[in-house]
């Protein structure tokens, strides 16, 4: 079966769709995540986005800026998720583009990093097939799951 491109509308995080943000994630997702990550990831603008099809959340980036010692900072995916009728329909490579786009306007961002489950292959793919290079392991990173360990993957902005 072919899947066809759907009509899909883009909009950043605002206090209007904070909450739809947050219905997304949790059900996309196995942990729930604290409102200051939401907060972080709102006060960052065009690096977090919602993707929309007739009105409808169904997919969303919510990225925050992590400063460093020498004045600039990294990008950090919190989460990239889409409902999963909409999915390999391209809306996370949309989403991804998009933040990756609004970060390299910003030149003080240097890298964009996620952590992601050591056995979830489809999303290690998913951010390899977008330049994303494998890096350490972390031990225990998501605590409440069975399979607690995450990969780190980087992708450099500026050489």
């Amino acid at each position: 079966m072919v899947k066809h491109e759907l009509a899909v509308s883009f909009d950043v995080v605002r206090e209007k769709n904070l909450d739809q943000l947050k219905i997304l994630n949790n059900v996309i997702f196995p942990i729930k995540y604290a409102d200051e990550i939401y907060r972080q990831c709102m006060a960052c603008g065009e690096l977090t986005q919602l993707a929309f099809h007739n009105d409808i959340l169904v997919g969303a980036i919510a990225t925050r800026c992590e400063k460093q010692a020498n004045g600039k900072a990294k990008a950090y995916i919190a989460t990239l998720g889409v409902l999963a009728p909409y999915r390999s329909l391209g809306i996370g490579s949309k989403l991804l583009a998009r933040t990756l786009a609004a970060c390299a306007h910003d030149p003080n961002i240097e890298e964009v990093f996620v952590h992601v489950q050591v056995d979830n292959d489809e999303a290690i793919r998913f951010y390899e097939r977008h330049g994303f290079q494998r890096g350490e392991t972390v031990k225990d990173y998501y605590k409440k799951l069975s399979q607690s360990d995450a990969a780190i993957l980087t992708k450099k902005l500026t050489s």
